[in-house]
């Protein structure tokens, strides 16, 4: 079943597919009036997006179930999702869920968490199974009135996440999950709401694919955090979309009195990108970092960064940025810092560093910081280099091929993302960027 074009009656069309609530129908009724109201960002890439000719509803399997056994998955799927190392990832997590198009397909998980009281499951089931914890948080720190793309998404959202970790939880390994685009002029629109409570702990992994089309496709995601107090929240991602693809997403967490929340963001391929993660940092003594890597190449335009926002006392963010522009590429840094003036003694720290591989490439960097009292401090640092010929030099004179020596001079200028992550994903992050250099 396949759903073309943006209007009421299609909005209608996937709720009642969805067999959803009032309020859940209300709430896509309203976003879509205040789609229509919103305008195109007026910073950042230009974007020519025709909403009239995008898939925003599409489902390939037989029945509306979501399996928890691989041999029930459309083979031809199952084959799919096998070739990109998705069913041998699962080994190393917790749980997993897997998005096809417009509808979570595969969701499971291992039974200590289930003992445990762990919800890991689709959005649209948590609607139904827990309406009063998901209306409790739902839509209420990325607004459906807060910009365009919030507002389509809170239209004709569609799979996603739901995880609840119950108070004193302490998971071992990630949860993790994988959304892929498979069609032309398709349009994704997942939606996470993460609830960590007080004392627990959680890491989340997201990883995204599509492949290239001549017809662009949309992923327009929105993702609400919140964590507990004396509680830490990782959502580690790595999204390698196509070239032809529209990657605008909205990330937001509210972290409470003594919280951590960090932001491991790896943004790889994609037209156009537009996304920066953010951290409301409400408790007194709550952290939160964000470490992002764009690459852009081929008249690619990564803009993307970070917002921290300081309103408890003894609050500590920290940003760090690392892009890459190659073959006419563009990746820009474009962050906001903002201590308010309730946020006495506290302290934040943004570092981007670029690396332009060639003349036609180019990188900004634009920040906007603001402290508004005097007991707190912002410091910003900013590099951009090209590759030393004399570094270069050195390395090929120890028996390395130019390609080689030029692949372990960006490795290790990643360096600091690829710590943060999982071995396994350190290492295909390691075989994308050798691709996309």
């Amino acid at each position: 079943m396949e759903i073309i074009g943006l209007n009421l009656d299609n909005i209608k069309k996937i709720s009642t597919i969805k067999k959803e609530a009032d309020w859940i129908r209300d709430f896509r009724i309203s976003s879509y009036h205040h789609f229509v109201e919103c305008t195109m960002p007026s910073f950042g890439p230009s974007l020519s997006i025709d909403f009239s000719s995008i898939i925003y509803y599409k489902n390939n399997q037989v029945d509306d179930s979501i399996k928890d056994n691989w041999n029930e998955v459309l083979k031809p799927i199952r084959v799919e999702l096998d070739s990109l190392g998705v069913l041998e990832s699962e080994s190393h997590l917790d749980g997993m869920g897997v998005q096809y198009e417009s509808e979570v397909i595969y969701h499971n998980m291992i039974q200590e968490l289930i003992d445990k009281n762990v919800i890991f499951t689709s959005i649209e089931n948590a609607m139904r199974d827990y309406p009063d914890l998901v209306k409790k948080y739902f839509g209420k720190i990325v607004k459906n009135s807060e910009n365009k793309f919030a507002a389509l998404n809170s239209a004709v959202f569609s799979g996603g996440s739901f995880i609840y970790i119950p108070k004193n939880t302490i998971l071992n390994r990630p949860l993790q999950s994988y959304f892929r685009i498979n069609s032309q002029n398709m349009g994704q629109f997942e939606r996470t709401l993460i609830i960590v409570d007080d004392n627990s702990s959680l890491h989340y992994v997201e990883g995204c694919t599509a492949p290239t089309y001549s017809d662009s496709a949309l992923h327009a995601a929105v993702v609400e955090i919140y964590v507990g107090k004396n509680s830490k929240c990782r959502y580690s991602t790595i999204q390698n979309w196509a070239p032809n693809v529209y990657n605008l997403v909205t990330k937001r967490a509210l972290v409470s009195e003594n919280g951590e929340m960090e932001w491991i963001d790896g943004n790889i391929g994609s037209y156009k990108t537009m996304k920066y993660p953010c951290c409301i940092l409400k408790g007194d003594f709550s952290r939160g970092t964000c470490i992002t890597i764009s690459v852009a190449k081929n008249s690619q335009e990564q803009d993307s960064g970070a917002r921290m926002i300081h309103l408890g006392k003894h609050t500590h963010s920290n940003i760090i940025s690392k892009s890459i522009s190659s073959d006419g590429g563009n990746a820009t840094y474009r962050g906001e810092v903002s201590i308010f003036s309730t946020a006495k003694d506290s302290y934040s720290m943004v570092k981007c560093d670029t690396l332009i591989l060639d003349e036609k490439s180019k990188s900004d960097t634009i920040p906007t910081n603001s402290c508004c009292n005097s007991s707190s401090t912002i410091e910003h640092e900013a590099t951009v280099a090209r590759i030393s010929q004399d570094t270069l030099f050195y390395m090929m004179s120890r028996g390395l091929c130019e390609e080689v020596a030029n692949e372990l001079i960006v490795l290790g200028f990643l360096d600091k993302f690829r710590q943060e992550l999982p071995m396994e994903y350190a290492v295909e992050l390691n075989q994308l960027i050798k691709r996309n250099l």
